[in-house]
Formats: C-alpha cells, sequence, structure tokens
C-alpha cells in the first residue's frame, strides 16, 4: 500500500475539485430538515429524498414540533417516495423522541453539547447509525467530523489505501488522522467523494480512465479490480 500522508490526501480532494467544483451540501432551508434529508437518504437516491421533503415542507412540517403533531400514517404518507417509510417514519420518531427528550424539541439547543457526547447520544437513537450520526452532525451542525461511507470505502480500496473489508472507524481515521480538524473541508471532501463515486467509480463498469483521481500516483484503481 503506499504511504498515505496529509498531501497525498489534500491532493486527492484538489483533484477531485478542480475538476467537478464546489458540492454546496447540503442543501436544505434549516438545520433540522438536513438531519430529516439525512435520515431519509438511508437506502434511496437523493431525487426520492427531496420528493419526500417537498411533501413535509407543502404540510408544514419541517420543525421537530409540527411533525412530532401528525399520526405516524400520516408521516407515512409524506414520506413514502424516499421508500422504506415505515421504518422511516419510526427512524424519525426515534430521532423526534431524542430532541424533546433533550431540548424539547429544540434542534438548535444540540449546539451546546460537546461533540463526542452527542455522537454517542445519537447513536443510541433507534435507526441512527455511525454514518446517519456523523452527516447530522457535520451537515446539521458543522461539526468537524469527517463522513464516511460505502463510496469513500470504494475509492480508497480500489487505490490501495485500505483493504477491501476496512471497518468505518478505520476508514475514517484514515482522514482525521491526516488532514486539518475543519468542517469546512470536511463537507466538501466528503461530498466530492460521493459524487465520484456515483458517476465514475462505480460499482460495476467504473469508468476509471476519465476519474477525476486518475494519474495522481495511486494505485491505479484498474489493479486492484483486476485482482
Amino acid at each position: 500500500m503506499p504511504r498515505i500522508t496529509t498531501e497525498s490526501l489534500l491532493q486527492m480532494y484538489r483533484a477531485m475539485l478542480e475538476t467537478l467544483g464546489p458540492s454546496r451540501w447540503w442543501p436544505a432551508q434549516s438545520p433540522f430538515e438536513v438531519a430529516v434529508g439525512v435520515i431519509l437518504t438511508q437506502n434511496t437516491t437523493w431525487g426520492n429524498v427531496e420528493k419526500a421533503i417537498a411533501n413535509l415542507r407543502e404540510h408544514d412540517l419541517l420543525t421537530p414540533g409540527r411533525m412530532a403533531t401528525v399520526t405516524d400514517e400520516e408521516l407515512e404518507r409524506h414520506i413514502q417516495p424516499s421508500g422504506f417509510y415505515r421504518q422511516k417514519t419510526r427512524n424519525l420518531r426515534a430521532f423526534l423522541n431524542f430532541l424533546d427528550e433533550a431540548d424539547g424539541f429544540d434542534f438548535i439547543g444540540l449546539e451546546r453539547w460537546e461533540t463526542p457526547e452527542l455522537r454517542d447520544r445519537l447513536l443510541k437513537v433507534k435507526g441512527i447509525g455511525p454514518e446517519t450520526a456523523d452527516s447530522i452532525l457535520l451537515y446539521a451542525l458543522g461539526r468537524p467530523v469527517f463522513v464516511v461511507d460505502a463510496y469513500t470505502a470504494r475509492i480508497c480500496h480500489r487505490h490501495g489505501l485500505v483493504p477491501e473489508d476496512v471497518g468505518y472507524d478505520e476508514l475514517q481515521a484514515l482522514f482525521t488522522d491526516r488532514l486539518p480538524e475543519d468542517a469546512v473541508l470536511f463537507n466538501e471532501y466528503h461530498a466530492l467523494l460521493v459524487r465520484v463515486g456515483k458517476d465514475w467509480c462505480r460499482k460495476k463498469k467504473p469508468l476509471c480512465a476519465a476519474c477525476p483521481l486518475n494519474g495522481m500516483g495511486l494505485e491505479p484503481a484498474w489493479s486492484v479490480l483486476d485482482r
């Protein structure tokens, strides 16, 4: 495996940014809307989440207090475009209960908690795993927490940076141990990795030759794919 340094990771970042431009994530009108979008994004595409968010906005349900007043059946109907809507309704309800117990539905009140404590609390909420918790921390609350996902793992493995069975914490540490603790950097870096993963580093039939990360001196992606 190549030696991974701060400069090599920043070089990857610059290569993606120069090709793709800023991502401007997360598109939303409030931090709570970001958190709802993060929960709804599980196992679906962003286009489906946008339809669900539009339904919630149309019915004025994008505040914790308002969302808590509707029945599960109503909530299921509004978020149905996002798929797995019964499970996601349960997850949203668990998140709302968490907010109520934490600060009486005051989402911004979460800012008073230190990041490690808040992350631990989020991970205890039904339906919230490490990726979802970290996405809420980074995108909704602006905390310097690096989010990793299947796209990140695939890109890093194909370029010889991590083993194929890399765990979440190990993959996250690859970045957090070497990059400046900067929420803006972490936000853009993760967004760029997702864009590269979707459009070039596909699970099947990746477009390695045209990828923004091609020719960076890392192990070529196709050399890993051919093993």
